[in-house]
């Protein structure tokens, strides 16, 4: 007898039961086997050893028995990839099995595995599930696109299935439209490159708009977020799309609703704000918003998001629906908060009376949020509505009579800034709050009453007396009381010096030599040396005539509030914040909503129009035309990178009609003495970037420039504070162009007080990248022993033209003709006095390149080129007529969000 008996068991393990129950003749033996290894899979258990004999019961006619199996497979099948490829030839079979169901089962599961190996072998099925004559499979085989892509994006591509993708837009069922369209969108946000994967034309919308009758709530969705993206040529073509996407307004589907308000808001941004069509269209807004509040909490609250960005774009959408937003006592706190701050902001003349009388009950309620919520309300409702604000402190002062200590504290709060809105208007209710202070124990209460009572401490008798009482525990109060606490006493001083010498040198002396905020410290040494160098100057700057302040301090940043309007519907519009805060990964292209298109002289840039096609014929000859060579080095004294001569372009040198080299400005001197003169580029006049009052003293004015191929931050630093400055650091945000410091910012150290410093700051372009509105727009914080100070400022465009940026005539014809005729815009250049030869030579100083000229018509038409830091080249064509001062230029050019800077640099620089 041998030794196996050691190595065999009597005893049956599930595992072992489960392979020999799979591997039975009977049907339905097979399928409860199957059942349980499924069962035994969600719960958690590792049955990948099942794998082949999972993968034999394929093989059966019996749909639910092969929907099991593929769901097992789906599982298991990225653990075991070399046994899943058994599974492929069932796949391709039942790729061609006559029930569509299973054709699309095959296929889907196909798409859900992720294994490389599978992928290749996917193709083929795919691409006839594409073209199957059931709507089910087509539909199914679209969404396995977008799978694929994620898998595999170059196979995608290399095997035409974009293409069948986009012909699927033009399926005759809506749903086969809907997944394409969602297929795309998905597809659109995984693109590496980050531009459309299918441009959207009239054609195509008007087939997306028949689809979205007939197909679902949620492909309903998905072709709404694609028309949100499109942007029409005309206002008739805007207000067609709106009258047709209106019906689903009434839709039950609050997603749909929300979606269909997002496309509208969007497009009626197009169209002229006083037209009948936007005030009906504004008046249909409102009751299917209304209709979402009468939802369950939850969508409530997520619609009460997505209104409170709608009211701050278009407050006429809701002003007549005040009612539906006053709070039920039902109401969660988190929907009862979003209420009320939607009542602040649709506040009137008109309801001011319903608001305050609503404001006034609920600061009666129990939920101390939000009653504090609703006193905070009653105080913004004074500063928005100036006719109400008598009213407003009239309830204020009944709410503090209350004695709710935190009812008083928040009322405290709000009438501070009630008294810098209007001032000397309701001082004579001082004395009442003054009643009230020994209840205050929160820090913000505290500090607001500090305030008052140093503000009008002329008209309080006994405010050396009240501030005394604070001045007792000054080290245990909070940085802010202390802080308003000093200022206050100073204010004191300053009103009545005669009574109040010994206050003001207690607290000087408790700030500066008693305490270890710096903040504080620093505020006591200044008001110390200013009272005792220049009382006057130290009154000027203490008892200083304070701005009013705003009516709306929460409102979102205007682009970001239209970046979040075409959010809507999304997680971005409950956050309030952009996707790119939230989501990690590829930040994408940041979206904005259109330019309104409105007819105002005011503005002095005239906007980009789109070229007609005809206008090809125009340069179809390029290859016969002269070519003409500026005769200016370019603005790097380094060689450029390409050899010219050996692009060919050398043997046609001889045939440029431009102004030689000998009209510069060294003449025969640079001849005799065999130096080339460096052609200076345009640079714009120093602008005040951070004004002193904002950079707490210090002032910078700055430009940019470009000089020897290097991009440089041009600034002028001057400190206007009564103390030196250092420590100087600089750091540039994400832009559109990459551009971050090469080298730290020099600074003289220290900056000493009225003392001004220049410095240029050279900047790569390597940094991270991120587009802006506007795509030159730069945010800057600079950092000094003070603090840290924000400012943004605009970048002019031809500091990013490079000097390589010549392009081949050959070369420029071919890439003409190959970008499409919506990527050329116009534009027109007014009262250039300059002539043709000025034109190219100023240019040329500015690396923008001609590569051609010729006359046609009695004009003259110059073809230049120009290339970004970023690698994007422009095409240029410039309509020059004898003694007409207005030029036409023509922009061709991939990055059609760059044109408009392009075309301001060059008014700027032909007009310099």
């Amino acid at each position: 007898m041998t030794d196996s008996k050691y190595f065999t068991t009597t005893k049956k393990g599930e595992i072992f039961e489960l392979k020999s129950e799979l591997n039975s003749d009977k049907k339905e033996k097979k399928r409860e086997a199957v059942k349980k290894v499924i069962a035994s899979m969600t719960v958690g258990k590792d049955v990948s050893a099942l794998f082949p004999d999972v993968v034999n019961c394929m093989q059966t006619d019996n749909l639910e028995l092969k929907k099991l199996v593929y769901l097992y497979l789906m599982n298991y099948a990225k653990s075991n990839p070399d046994m899943a490829i058994m599974a492929v030839n069932t796949f391709v079979k039942d790729c061609e099995d006559p029930n569509p169901l299973i054709r699309a089962l095959a296929v889907r599961t196909m798409g859900c595995i992720r294994v490389e190996k599978i992928t290749e072998y996917l193709c083929e099925p795919l691409r006839k599930c594409l073209r199957d004559e059931d709507p089910y499979v087509r539909k199914t085989a679209a969404v396995c696109v977008a799978k694929l892509y994620d898998i595999n994006a170059q196979l995608v591509d290399d095997q035409g299935f974009l293409e069948q993708l986009k012909e699927l837009l033009s399926d005759s069922n809506p749903m086969v439209v809907a997944n394409a369209v969602a297929a795309l969108s998905e597809m659109n946000e995984a693109s590496i490159t980050g531009s459309p994967l299918i441009e959207m034309n009239s054609q195509t919308i008007n087939k997306l708009l028949t689809a979205l009758n007939e197909c679902t709530e949620w492909g309903q969705v998905f072709i709404l977020d694609s028309l949100a993206n499109y942007s029409p040529k005309d206002d008739r073509e805007a207000q067609s799309i709106c009258e047709r996407i209106t019906p689903r307004l009434a839709h039950a589907n609050a997603a749909v609703v929300l979606s269909a308000i997002k496309v509208l808001m969007k497009l009626m941004e197009m169209l002229p704000t006083d037209s009948d069509f936007v005030t009906t269209l504004t008046k249909k807004l409102a009751p299917p918003l209304v209709t979402l509040l009468s939802t369950e909490p939850e969508v409530q609250y997520v619609a009460l998001r997505n209104i409170n960005l709608i009211v701050q774009k278009r407050p006429d959408i809701l002003k007549h629906e005040m009612k539906v937003f006053f709070v039920k006592y039902n109401d969660p706190i988190y929907v009862k908060l979003e209420k009320l701050d939607i009542m602040i902001r649709l506040a009137s003349q008109a309801n001011i009376a319903q608001v305050l009388s609503e404001l006034k009950e609920y600061a009666t309620e129990v939920d101390v949020d939000f009653v504090r919520k609703a006193v905070r309300a009653i105080g913004r409702c004074a500063i928005k509505v100036e006719q109400s604000a008598e009213r407003c402190v009239s309830t204020l002062l009944d709410l503090i009579q209350t004695k709710v200590n935190y009812v008083v504290q928040e009322a405290i709060v709000v009438i501070k800034d009630i008294f810098r809105k209007y001032p000397n208007k309701y001082e004579s209710i001082i004395s009442l709050l003054c009643e009230n202070l020994d209840t205050l124990d929160e820090p913000e209460a505290r500090a607001s009453m500090i305030w008052i009572i140093g503000e009008y401490a002329e008209r309080i008798d006994n405010a050396d007396e009240l501030l005394e009482s604070f001045l007792e525990g000054f080290h245990d109060e909070n940085t802010q009381v202390q802080l308003q606490l000093l200022t206050a006493i100073v204010k004191l001083f300053l009103k009545r010096p005669t009574d109040t010498q010994e206050l003001v040198q207690q607290v000087l002396s408790l700030a500066t030599q008693d305490s270890d905020n710096p903040d504080l410290r620093d505020r006591g040494f200044i008001y110390w040396r200013l009272l005792s160098t220049d009382p006057g100057a130290a009154k000027d700057v203490v008892l200083a005539e304070k701005p009013l302040i705003s009516e709306e301090t929460d409102l979102l940043e205007p682009t970001l509030l239209d970046e979040l309007v075409c959010h809507i519907s999304s997680l971005a519009s409950v956050y309030h914040k952009p996707p790119n805060a939230f989501v990690e990964g590829r930040p994408g292209l940041r979206k904005s909503l259109p330019a309104r298109n409105e007819n105002t002289s005011a503005s002095n840039v005239p906007q980009a129009a789109v070229i007609p096609a005809p206008q090809e014929s125009l340069i179809g000859d390029l290859l016969s035309m002269d070519l003409t060579t500026p005769a200016v080095v370019p603005t790097s004294v380094q060689p450029p990178s390409v050899d010219l001569l050996a692009s060919g372009l050398d043997s046609l040198l001889t045939t440029s009609d431009l102004p030689a080299a000998s009209s510069s400005n060294t003449g025969l001197l640079g001849d005799i003495f065999g130096f080339t003169p460096t052609p200076v580029s345009y640079s714009p006049p120093k602008q005040l970037w951070l004004p002193s009052e904002n950079g707490k003293g210090l002032e910078i004015m700055g430009t940019f420039s470009r000089k020897n191929g290097q991009i440089s931050m041009d600034m002028t630093l001057k400190n206007k504070a009564m103390q030196p400055m250092s420590g100087f650091a600089i750091q540039l945000n994400k832009n559109s162009f990459g551009l971050t410091p090469a080298r730290p910012l020099q600074v003289l150290n220290p900056l000493l007080p009225t003392a001004s410093y220049e410095t240029s700051l050279p900047l790569a372009t390597t940094g991270l990248v991120q587009r802006m509105e506007p795509i030159t727009n730069l945010q800057v914080a600079i950092k000094n022993n003070i603090d840290v100070l924000y400012y943004a400022c605009i970048i002019p465009m031809n500091v990013f033209f490079i000097e390589d940026g010549q392009m081949d005539k050959r070369v420029f014809l071919k890439t003409w003709k190959d970008i499409p005729a919506e990527n050329e815009v116009q534009f027109t250049l007014k009262n250039v006095l300059c002539n043709t030869e000025a034109i190219v030579l100023k240019m040329s100083q500015n690396n923008v390149f001609t590569i051609a000229k010729r006359h046609v018509e009695g004009q003259d038409m110059l073809y230049q080129s120009l290339k970004l830091t970023n690698g994007n080249w422009v095409l240029n064509e410039l309509k020059i007529q004898p003694g007409n001062p207005n030029i036409t230029l023509s922009l061709k050019l991939l990055a059609i969000e760059v044109a408009q800077g392009v075309f301001q640099a060059y008014d700027a620089i032909l007009h310099s």
